[in-house]
């Protein structure tokens, strides 16, 4: 009892303490409110402030770019801009390096070009000067074969005599005398042309031939003595094979070529050069296709004789 049992003054004390409490809690509500309002407005304020001092800002800022913009423009317009420079310097660097190895390239190339025209002329020197030895031992052996063929010659004209000469009759003409008659002109005979008779044999000729050979010291010559006027007949037909063509009545004849095959004892054939070997070439008739083999002194000698023919 004593527990629950309270005094009307404290109570009363109770309720005016809670009438004021409520009531600070009303004030500090409303200043709470008042307070909020004042923060918006300013907030709204400062955000407006905020803007406009961005945007003045950036404002400056391009301002600032615009003009760094413009002064770069200049100094590259001018050439002294330091990045340009920088640029056009290893640029420069490059163009030198690249005009240093076209120089080395065009020495080298030069070099091989030197090299192979060098090279090209001697090679070309050396075909002439082997083609002029050989066409000059070619015309030294052919002088010399009509060196050998003239001596041959006369000395079968030196053993056969003096027969051919024609020697003139030496006259003497003495001084008219006035009283004598005039002299009737005398007819010139026209001289007989000379003529050689063989009343010999040709072995009695050889053998004479040796026996004045053994006399003169001379060799014997195997050539028989024939007429001075069919001499050219008795020499031989110059022919030859080289590098695989035959040389023969100043005319070249190839393996494939068309020819005419005449000999004493046989009928002019036609034929097709099938071989030339070193000192023989064989012939292809066209008749019978048989091969005729013709040696090179068979040519030489006139045995056989060959001439071109067209297809």
């Amino acid at each position: 009892m004593a527990a629950s049992y309270m005094s009307p003054r404290y109570n009363n004390d109770l309720d005016y303490d809670d009438c004021v409490s409520s009531d600070y809690d009303d004030d500090r509500d409303i200043e709470a409110n008042l307070s909020d309002e004042d923060t918006e407005d300013a907030s709204e304020t400062d955000m407006v402030k905020r803007e406009e001092e961005y945007t003045e800002i950036k404002e400056q800022m391009y301002q600032d770019k615009l003009l760094q913009i413009k002064k770069q423009l200049q100094q590259l317009q001018e050439g002294v801009l330091p990045e340009y420079m920088k640029k056009n310097c290893r640029i420069e660097q490059q163009y030198r390096d690249r005009l240093l190895s076209n120089e080395i390239w065009r020495g080298y190339e030069q070099e091989v070009v030197e090299k192979e025209w060098i090279k090209e002329k001697q090679a070309a020197v050396k075909d002439f000067e082997e083609k002029k030895f050989g066409l000059k031992e070619n015309l030294i052996a052919e002088f010399e074969e009509k060196k050998r063929h003239i001596e041959n010659e006369r000395s079968t004209m030196e053993l056969t005599g003096d027969s051919m000469e024609v020697k003139p009759v030496m006259t003497r003409k003495l001084r008219r005398r006035p009283n004598d008659p005039m002299p009737l002109p005398e007819k010139r005979r026209k001289p007989s042309p000379a003529q050689l008779n063989y009343i010999l044999d040709e072995s009695e000729i050889l053998e004479d031939l040796k026996a004045l050979n053994k006399l003169s010291g001379r060799p014997l010559q195997k050539k028989p003595v024939s007429p001075p006027n069919s001499a050219d007949s008795s020499l031989p037909m110059e022919a030859k094979i080289e590098d695989g063509r035959l040389y023969y009545d100043k005319r070249w004849f190839h393996k494939g070529q068309p020819v005419y095959i005449e000999a004493k004892d046989m009928e002019k054939i036609m034929g097709i050069i099938s071989t030339i070997g070193t000192q023989e070439i064989l012939v292809k008739r066209c008749d019978n296709n048989s091969k005729l083999r013709i040696y090179l002194t068979q040519l030489q000698k006139g045995k056989y004789s060959m001439c071109r023919r067209s297809m």
